[in-house]
């Protein structure tokens, strides 16, 4: 699986968590007559907004990504193509909290309000990785996938050959 489509992946199952998560938090507060989760809920969702825009402003990839593109393998070889593995291996943390923070919003709905802020943030934080690696791509005339890896270790990327981009020359790009 490309790290890009992975990268876009994650930021959708990271906001859908937290609308699922959201919706029950909010509905179980409402069951409860729980007025002040719904107002720290609201602060939290405010704040995790706030800070997610802010944390992925930049056009430039993360440090951690900066990272895991420069450690990645180079090879000749495309990988296999798995995303079903691979979002699963990678994301499996996302859909067992997600699960977890859900099943109990109506005995607490914090849990669930928190987890909610967390996935809204990164999802928000993860928006524009994915067209600043593509940019990263296009530049070097490769194309980054994701290694196997376990469930608990690292990810690991592997650099592939690609048509480089050129831009002809006295022709500014539009």
């Amino acid at each position: 699986m490309r790290f890009v489509d992975f990268l876009r992946t994650s930021v959708l199952l990271f906001a859908g968590a937290a609308t699922a998560l959201g919706m029950v938090a909010v509905a179980g507060a409402n069951a409860n007559d729980d007025t002040a989760a719904l107002v720290f809920a609201v602060c939290w969702w405010s704040i995790a907004t706030v800070g997610g825009l802010w944390l992925g402003s930049r056009m430039a990839p993360s440090p951690g990504i900066e990272r895991l593109l420069a450690s990645a393998r180079a090879t000749n070889t495309l990988p296999e193509v798995e995303p079903g593995s691979v979002i699963f291996t990678r994301l499996w943390p996302l859909g067992v909290g997600t699960v977890v923070a859900g099943g109990i919003a109506f005995l607490l709905p914090q849990p669930a309000a928190i987890a909610a802020g967390y996935a809204l943030g990164a999802a928000l934080t993860w928006r524009r990785q994915a067209s600043a690696v593509q940019a990263i791509e296009d530049r070097d005339g490769v194309r980054f996938h994701m290694d196997k890896t376990s469930p608990f270790g690292p990810p690991k990327l592997i650099r592939t050959p690609w048509a480089r981009k050129i831009e002809p020359a006295g022709v500014t790009p539009a």
